[in-house]
């Protein structure tokens, strides 16, 4: 049959994933960093999805496609949200709003100290989720020219400024060795070797167990095939940056 249906023009997606999350059906998915259409019969012809495409890269055309057919949404929205397609799990880009002064004006993050008084609340500098290796899609856009961070589940405990010294301006990886029975290695290195990734800054605890971070991260660096800055540092139970 002939309907009104999406199009998404692949030039001019920024891979931003908005349009991904603005589709109540699941009927757009962020295929290699571009917003992708999965079926023609997922897609209602609604649109909800265009005002949240900040580059217009998705526009209605009339053409033959399959009817919209709710069943089959229904059964793909089950299967899409268990497991690790839960919600929680969807690619974002975050972008926070510092704590404003009086007489400031509110602002997006931007990575800058705002010059507020130590009184006010701690600023989250977390730029993307999610953070988990095992869930972070490998090809997702906040990649592209990052500086990358590795860092151990407990090193954000331990450490009390770990938001401003690490997280701050870098895309955030977290894992732990011990209780996820994966390589991480393999992950790492089709990040690494799929990106543009600018640097390497692994952080984890003095404990043995967190060498298994490490030495993952390390082994990706090699496979990877690139010569990227990378640093390695060690966080003591006692929350203390340790001597290298």
């Amino acid at each position: 049959m002939k309907r009104k249906i999406i199009h998404i023009n692949q030039d001019k997606c920024n891979g931003c994933g908005s349009c991904a999350r603005a589709c109540h059906e699941g009927a757009i998915a962020m295929i290699n960093g571009k917003a992708t259409l999965l079926r023609d019969d997922y897609c209602d012809g609604l649109g909800d999805c265009l005002p949240h495409c900040p580059t217009d890269a998705i526009t209605f055309e009339e053409r033959e496609a399959a009817p919209y057919d709710a069943q089959a949404v229904a059964e793909h929205q089950k299967a899409h949200y268990t497991g690790t397609g839960c919600p929680g799990s969807r690619m974002q880009t975050l972008h926070q709003e510092q704590p404003v002064c009086p007489g400031q004006k509110s602002q997006v993050l931007t990575g800058q100290d705002s010059g507020c008084a130590s009184s006010q609340p701690s600023l989250s500098r977390l730029r993307q989720w999610p953070v988990q290796i095992k869930l972070v899609p490998a090809h997702a856009p906040y990649f592209n020219g990052a500086r990358l961070l590795i860092a151990a589940d407990c090193t954000a405990y331990a450490y009390g400024r770990f938001h401003e010294d690490f997280i701050k301006n870098r895309i955030t990886l977290i894992g732990c060795p011990k209780l996820d029975d994966i390589d991480y290695s393999e992950k790492l290195t089709e990040i690494i070797r799929s990106n543009d990734i600018k640097e390497v800054t692994i952080v984890r605890m003095e404990v043995p167990c967190c060498g298994g971070l490490e030495m993952a991260a390390k082994k990706a660096l090699q496979q990877s095939g690139k010569f990227i800055p990378w640093q390695v540092v060690t966080i003591s139970l006692d929350g203390n940056i340790l001597d290298k």
